[in-house]
């Protein structure tokens, strides 16, 4: 059995199941233990975000032997008021970038140009 995931002190922005979510946009098939990992988490805690997910409908899965394919439902709205109208595809869109954009911008998104937060 694998030792559990270094914990995290302090706050950060993004939520587990947002980490998760990323997670599986990224990589449809990907397996709990990958996610795991990805996510510093515990497998068990990706089961249950998994479940809070898909009881909630932004996310199914598929099962093809031993594999789980998943698929996230994009145009299902974010729950909190404050993102009132914001959709799952809107959130992936920043969260999940191809590796050589990732490179490229050097972790930021291209339209931040200073500290100010004005493009």
């Amino acid at each position: 059995m694998a030792a559990a995931p270094e914990s995290h002190t302090g706050w950060t922005f993004l939520t587990n199941h947002a980490r998760v979510l990323a997670a599986i946009a990224d990589k449809p098939n990907i397996r709990i233990r990958d996610i795991a990992a990805h996510c510093r988490l515990t497998e068990r805690a990706v089961q249950r975000i998994i479940s809070d997910l898909e009881l909630d409908g932004y996310l199914s899965h598929t099962r093809d032997g031993r594999t789980n394919t998943y698929r996230i439902q994009a145009d299902k709205v974010l729950r909190h008021p404050a993102e009132a109208g914001l959709t799952v595809a809107e959130l992936l869109y920043l969260l999940v970038q191809d590796e050589t954009d990732r490179g490229r911008s050097g972790g930021r998104p291209s339209r931040l140009t200073g500290t100010s937060g004005t493009p």
